[in-house]
């Protein structure tokens, strides 16, 4: 079996799961509502508070199923008691982040200024303080939709591997290569 999928999910103080007959489970908490489809072969049984995901077979795409469903049901859980966040970091002479609202305006050393728009269920907050790089602070109950934003705004200005600039996230490394000089 999966190892991941074998281990149940324990629901906190105030959240509740629902599983509808055409395999939706809905989780409700403190922070707001998730929905999530899932596979018509996969069972979900609710024991009052632990969730345990069941497959049929041995079949490699129900062991896939698996442990992907426990995954989405326990970041569901996670989110709607305590949320996500995302910390992407801005490295370059004249990189500068602002927002107004949920839209964000980035100054990545192209001739114009990118606007993008945040969708309304991640909360977004930027942070420029003298010596340091440029912050953004990304955050959401939705952690597919949060990561799905933050490589969006990632991949503006991917970090390139000789001085570093670009947009990064604040705990990624970035591999240096040393240049034309380490050929002589």
């Amino acid at each position: 079996m999966s190892r991941i999928g074998k281990q149940p999910v324990t629901l906190a103080q105030g959240v509740t799961l629902t599983v509808s007959p055409e395999n939706v489970i809905t989780v409700k908490g403190p922070k707001g509502t998730l929905t999530q489809a899932i596979d018509r072969d996969i069972t979900v049984a609710v024991n009052g508070t632990e969730i345990n995901i069941t497959r049929p077979t041995d079949q490699i795409r129900h062991r896939a199923m698996h442990g992907l469903y426990r995954s989405l049901i326990s970041n569901m859980v996670k989110g709607v008691t305590e949320g996500f966040t995302k910390q992407l970091e801005l490295v370059g002479v004249g990189y500068k982040a602002t927002n107004a609202g949920n839209t964000l305006d980035l100054s990545l050393g192209f001739s114009h200024n990118i606007i993008f728009d945040i969708p309304k269920e991640v909360t977004v907050a930027t942070l420029t303080e003298k010596g340091q790089n440029p912050k953004i602070t990304l955050g959401s109950i939705d952690n597919q939709l949060l990561g799905a934003v933050a490589a969006k705004i990632r991949s503006l200005r991917k970090p390139e591997p000789y001085k570093g600039k670009g947009v990064r996230y604040s705990d990624e490394y970035i591999r240096r290569k040393a240049g034309k000089a380490a050929g002589k």
